[in-house]
């Protein structure tokens, strides 16, 4: 089995599809199976064996999308990174990977040539580096058939949540990014025939799962574009050539502020939000102001999808029924199921399951009970119909605007300031962005927070998410008897802003 022989049989059946569409060029699903042939014979003439590590860390692209193909086709294992990794995130996650090769752009070239002795990083593949993409591709062959790799073989590695200084690399195998793409496409009644448009991430298991894979499955096209633009979104949908939307939150609320939404969905049949929950007055709205539902679905990086809200019976505020082939379970804390209508922890086992983290046999360990069913760390409960509602996370973590943001990464940074005595960075709940990223700082005796300069560390060391929008001063954090700090007091303390 080989994840590439779906690029490979979309290929073959519709071979003058549009595969990709950007920036107004389009590249057939027969150009782009034939790059991603040139890549891969190109890797393996430079060497490049069946299972060693290439890394992408890149913008979406076509060209992203051809290496992609082209490292499984290889029987490589791609290692995507986000294209937007400041130096010091990348002096982490690059040594952890150990990629022997990196797909990259000219705007990080300097700091991966760094990297280069210290993490195991052999050639970088970029304009200016150790050679461009149209250089690999020139040494290969067009004409090539994706190499068989075992069901259970890594297929990609994605990290979840950044720079922790523990990084975790999700190991996802060909059967599991397979089994994915085939549940999304038959959940949302996929054909070659739809357009989707993507801005979302790659690196991202939304971006590179959901909208990629699935899409590349079911023979469809991806319009790309490098991030979200609201100009260019309008006009892509008024274009009358999207048929699937895919966002998150605060997308879909910044276009309801629009007064002739109605008017620009020329012809959308399908929206989907995932990566933050969605607020029900939100999925209402859309609804009658466009006649479209905005499906949902529950998944993360370590197992997706696992269960969707269903096309012809569509549940507001639900996350559905569990996906065909996908179990799901509610246990309490000492691992045991509940009962119907009973909270506990949402608990995955299927092969949409990681094999496990990269590098943390100890982290692997504790994510997963006995007989193979993750702890997903969320608390959910299921109504009499099957339909799962997600109640709460149990692990610390904040999602403002979809993306994934751990406490920790953040107080780190803070603790290297010499004027702050304790933080703890939590989430508080906003309508726009779900939660916003909050700091509480306890100062040093004598000393004074200037939150304006602490905006200017964090932005220096962490993608621009990460950097908390507010920062709040006490004089003492509430705690436990153990001295472990009380987020949930605080939360308490500081809701009621702009919620």
């Amino acid at each position: 089995m080989n994840l590439a022989t779906n690029l490979e049989a979309s290929a073959f059946f519709f071979a003058n599809n549009p595969a990709v569409r950007q920036a107004g060029k389009e590249t057939t699903y027969a150009q782009l199976n034939e790059r991603a042939n040139l890549i891969a014979t190109g890797l393996i003439k430079m060497g490049v064996a069946p299972g060693e590590h290439i890394g992408l860390c890149a913008l979406n692209s076509a060209d992203w999308i051809a290496f992609y193909f082209g490292v499984l086709k290889a029987g490589a294992v791609a290692v995507t990174l986000s294209g937007n990794l400041t130096k010091n995130e990348l002096s982490i996650l690059v040594p952890h990977a150990k990629p022997r090769m990196m797909f990259t752009t000219e705007a990080r070239l300097e700091e991966l040539t760094r990297l280069k002795d210290s993490a195991g990083l052999e050639k970088i593949i970029c304009p200016g580096g150790d050679l461009s993409l149209e250089q690999l591709m020139g040494m290969g062959s067009g004409s090539f058939k994706a190499l068989d790799r075992d069901r259970f073989d890594i297929a990609a590695i994605l990290y979840t949540g950044g720079t922790t200084g523990m990084p975790k690399g999700v190991m996802l195998k060909h059967e599991g990014i397979h089994f994915s793409a085939h549940s999304v496409s038959h959940s949302e009644r996929s054909t070659e025939t739809d357009v989707a448009l993507c801005f979302l991430p790659f690196n991202h298991v939304f971006g590179q799962m959901h909208i990629l894979n699935a899409t590349i499955l079911s023979s469809g096209c991806l319009e790309l574009l490098p991030s979200f633009d609201m100009d260019l979104v309008l006009e892509a949908m008024q274009s009358g050539r999207l048929t699937k939307f895919f966002a998150v939150p605060t997308v879909y609320m910044r276009l309801l502020t629009l007064g002739d939404l109605e008017k620009r969905l020329g012809r959308l049949r399908y929206c989907f939000s995932a990566a933050a929950s969605m607020p029900v007055e939100i999925v209402r709205q859309w609804k009658e102001r466009t006649g479209i539902s905005i499906a949902e679905g529950y998944g993360m990086t370590e197992a997706m999808p696992v269960s969707y809200n269903h096309y012809h019976r569509h549940v507001v505020g639900s996350v559905g029924q569990p996906v065909d082939g996908v179990e799901v379970q509610v246990r309490d804390g000492s691992g045991k199921p509940v009962e119907q209508g009973h909270e506990g922890e949402i608990c995955v086992r299927g092969p949409i399951v990681m094999t496990g983290y990269l590098n943390d046999p100890e982290a692997t360990r504790a994510a997963f009970w006995d007989g193979g069913w993750y702890r997903s760390g969320d608390v959910g409960v299921f109504d009499t119909d099957g339909y799962l509602y997600i109640v709460d996370r149990l692990k610390d973590m904040i999602i403002t605007g979809g993306e994934n943001v751990y406490s920790r990464e953040v107080e780190e940074v803070l603790y290297t300031r010499q004027e702050v005595q304790e933080c703890a960075v939590i989430g508080l709940p906003d309508r726009e962005w779900g939660e916003r990223v909050t700091a509480v700082i306890v100062p040093k005796p004598g000393q004074k927070i200037v939150p304006d300069e602490l905006k200017s560390l964090l932005k220096s060391r962490l993608s621009a998410f990460k950097v908390p929008k507010e920062f709040f001063v006490v004089d003492e954090m509430p705690k436990n008897p153990a001295g472990k700090i009380l987020k949930r007091e605080l939360k308490k303390k500081f809701v009621g802003g702009n919620e």
